[in-house]
C-alpha cells in the first residue's frame, strides 16, 4: 500500500521551535493561492480574533506558513505530496496557517469537525488513510481519544503549539513544483450511500472556485468578513477563508455563534469611541439570520440603533444566505430590519463549491431563486425520468416550467470520491460534445426569465433564465440548519440499537431549521415495556443512545413509535406518504 503508516510520536513530543529570526526555508509553491498572498500588502490585516482582538498581517501569515510547512516536512522527511493531512483546530489564525501549510506541502488538507463523535472521526481517518493527524492544544484530548479507540492505519500525531502573534514576515520566493500538483482539500459529506464520502477537491478546482466568486461577489482588500461558520464545510472554508485570502480581505473569526455577541460586533463601529472596523461582508445560513432577529429585541435600544446602522446597505455591502432554503418571511424581516439590505441567495455543495448565485445588484436577488450559473460554471437541467436535456425555454403543456436535475461542469468541479470509483462513476454523465463530463447534483430545479432581473448589471454571467430549487431527488437527504444529513446513516445507527426493530428517518418542515430530522420506529418487544424508570423507551432514551454515535444535528428531534411502518407491495417505505400519514405534513 502506498504511503505506509509511520510510527506515531508521543503526543507531548514537540518539534524544535525556530527562533523568531532563524533562517527559514523561503520558498512556497508557485500556485494561484500563494501568488496572490505574495502580491498583498504585507502590513494589511489578514486575520483578526474578534473576542481577544489579536490580529495578524499578511506578512505574519506568510512567515508562519513557512515555519509550519518546514515543521511538517521535517517530521515526514518531506514526503507529503498527495498525502492526506487531517487536522483538528479551532476557528482561528492557527486554522488558517495549518490549512495553508498543508497546501504549501502539496498535500491534501482534511479538516475535521471537533463536534463529531469519536466513531465518525475514526471512520474519516480510516477511510482517508490519513498520513498525519494534527491537533491544536485545545483538541489534543479529542485526538487522543480517537487514536486510543483504534485505527486501521495509525497516522503520525502532532499537537501543534499556539503560533506566536506577529512572528515576523519573510521575503518569499515562489518555486514551481517538480511534478504535477498533488495537493488540495478533502471534505466528507453525507450522501445516499450508507457512509459519508470523501470529496477530493484538487488545488486547481479550489483556485477556480475562488476565481469564480471573486468575479461574481467582488471581494476586495477593503472587505472585513465576519466568520461565523463551521470549518469542515465548503461554505466556511472556500467562501469565507480561501476566497478572501485571494482578494487580500481580512477575516474576523467569531465562533461559536452567539447572537448577542454578533450584534454587539456589528454595532461596535457605530457606538461612541469605538475603533473597530465595520463589517462589510457577512455570509451565514438561514438559521443564523433567524436567531439574530429573534435576539434583536433583547438588545439595549442604543445597541439596536447602532446594529441597524451596521447592517444597512451602506455599511454591510454584502449579506449572503446559503446551505439551506431561505424562508421568505426571514428574507423580508431582515430586509426591513437592515433598512433595505436584501439577502443574496446562492446554491452550492461540497463537490462543486458555489455553482449558482443571485447577483450583487439588488434587482437580481429574486425571492426563492438562487440565480444564475456563476462565472466558469456550466449548468443544465435534465429530465429525471427520460434523461432528456431540457431546452432553456421548454415548458410543460400546462405552461408551467419544466423541472429537472441540475447538472454541472467546469473547472470548479471536484475530482473524485476518495477510494470509491463506483460512486464517482455514477455521479458523472459523459458529454456528447467531447467536453468535460456533467456532475449530477441530485437537486431538482426549474428555470424562468424574471422581468426586471438579469439585465447584466451584476455581470454578463447574471443574464437569462434564473434557477429555482425545488428540492432533492432523494428523500434520503435532509438539510437541517445548513447541514446535510443522510437519512440512511441515521437509520443504520438506530437499527444498531437493541431497542429498535424497524426505523425510517424523514425530514419535517421547520421554520427555524429549514427541516428537522424525525424518526418513525418500531420498538423491540423488550424495549416496549422496559424503558427508563419503568416507562416505555422513548425520545429521550433514543437521544441518549445516539449521543456518542452521531453528530448532534443528525440525532432526530422527533420520534414517533408505531406498531408497524407502512410499506408498499415491494416491501419499501414511501417516505413522502409516511410524512403525510404520520405527521400530517
Amino acid at each position: 500500500m502506498p504511503g505506509r503508516l509511520i510510527s506515531r510520536l508521543r503526543p507531548r513530543l514537540q518539534l524544535p521551535r525556530l527562533a523568531p529570526r532563524a533562517r527559514l526555508l523561503s520558498t512556497l509553491p508557485n500556485t494561484p493561492i500563494f501568488r496572490a498572498l505574495q502580491e498583498h500588502d504585507p502590513t494589511s490585516l489578514a486575520v483578526v480574533h474578534s473576542v481577544s482582538e489579536r490580529s495578524f498581517t499578511y506578512g505574519n501569515l506568510i512567515g508562519d506558513v513557512l515555519r509550519a510547512k518546514e515543521q511538517l516536512e521535517h517530521k515526514t522527511t518531506g514526503k507529503l505530496a498527495g498525502e492526506r493531512v487531517a487536522f483538528l483546530a479551532e476557528n482561528s489564525y492557527d486554522y488558517v496557517v495549518t490549512l495553508l501549510a498543508i497546501f504549501a506541502s502539496d498535500a491534501i488538507a482534511l479538516p475535521l469537525s471537533p463536534s463529531f463523535p469519536t466513531g465518525e472521526l475514526q471512520y474519516i481517518l480510516d477511510n482517508s488513510e490519513a498520513k498525519m493527524l494534527l491537533a491544536t492544544e485545545k483538541y489534543a484530548d479529542k485526538a487522543e481519544q480517537v487514536l486510543k479507540a483504534g485505527l486501521k492505519r495509525e497516522p503520525l500525531f502532532d499537537i501543534r503549539q499556539k503560533l506566536r502573534q506577529g512572528a515576523g514576515s519573510e521575503s518569499v520566493q515562489l518555486e514551481n513544483l517538480k511534478q504535477p500538483a498533488s495537493g488540495g482539500m478533502m471534505l466528507y459529506t453525507s450522501g445516499t450511500t450508507n457512509r459519508p464520502k470523501g470529496v477530493l477537491i484538487p488545488d486547481s478546482a479550489l483556485a477556480a472556485q475562488a476565481s469564480s466568486l471573486l468575479k461574481a461577489w467582488k471581494y476586495t482588500p477593503q472587505d472585513r468578513l465576519l466568520h461565523l461558520l463551521p470549518l469542515h464545510h465548503i461554505h466556511g472554508v472556500v467562501n469565507a477563508i480561501v476566497t478572501p485570502l485571494f482578494a487580500g480581505s481580512s477575516i474576523e473569526f467569531m465562533y461559536p455563534f452567539n447572537p448577542d455577541q454578533v450584534w454587539r460586533r456589528l454595532a461596535a463601529p457605530f457606538t461612541a469611541d469605538n475603533p473597530k472596523s465595520k463589517i462589510t461582508f457577512l455570509t451565514a445560513v438561514p438559521t443564523v439570520y433567524n436567531r439574530l432577529m429573534t435576539s434583536f429585541a433583547t438588545l439595549p435600544p442604543d445597541t439596536q440603533e447602532a446594529a441597524k446602522q451596521g447592517i444597512s446597505p451602506s455599511n454591510l455591502r454584502l449579506n449572503i444566505s446559503g446551505s439551506a432554503a431561505l424562508p421568505t418571511p426571514t428574507k423580508i424581516k431582515w430586509t426591513s430590519l437592515s433598512n433595505g439590505n436584501i439577502l443574496l441567495e446562492r446554491f452550492g455543495m461540497t463537490e462543486v463549491g458555489m455553482a449558482i448565485s443571485c447577483g450583487l445588484d439588488p434587482a437580481d436577488r429574486i425571492d426563492s431563486s438562487v440565480g444564475w450559473p456563476l462565472p466558469g460554471v456550466e449548468a443544465r437541467l435534465v429530465d429525471t425520468e427520460t434523461n432528456e436535456v431540457i431546452p432553456l425555454d421548454s415548458k410543460y403543456a400546462s405552461g408551467r416550467e419544466r423541472e429537472g436535475e441540475i447538472q454541472l461542469r467546469g473547472e470548479t468541479i471536484f475530482h473524485s470520491y476518495w477510494g470509491n470509483e463506483k460512486a464517482t462513476a455514477e455521479s458523472f454523465v459523459s458529454s456528447p460534445d467531447g467536453g468535460k463530463p456533467w456532475f449530477r447534483t441530485g437537486d431538482v430545479a426549474t428555470r424562468r426569465v424574471v422581468e426586471g432581473a438579469g439585465s447584466g448589471s451584476s455581470g454578463q454571467w447574471a443574464t437569462g433564465p434564473m434557477y429555482f430549487i425545488q428540492g432533492r431527488k432523494s428523500v434520503d437527504i435532509i438539510k437541517t440548519g445548513g447541514e446535510k444529513v443522510s437519512a440512511l446513516e441515521v437509520e443504520r445507527e438506530l437499527l444498531s440499537l437493541p431497542q429498535i426493530a424497524e426505523a425510517a428517518v424523514v425530514g419535517l418542515p421547520s421554520e427555524q431549521w429549514g427541516h428537522k430530522v424525525a424518526a418513525v420506529v418500531v420498538l423491540s418487544a423488550d424495549a416496549a415495556s422496559s424503558g427508563r424508570n419503568g416507562k416505555t423507551w422513548g425520545p429521550m432514551d433514543m437521544r441518549r443512545a445516539l449521543k456518542d454515535r452521531l453528530a448532534s444535528y443528525k440525532v432526530p428531534q422527533v420520534m414517533k413509535v408505531l406498531e408497524a411502518i407502512p410499506r408498499n407491495a415491494m416491501g419499501k417505505v414511501n417516505k413522502k406518504a409516511l410524512v403525510k400519514e404520520v405527521f400530517g405534513v
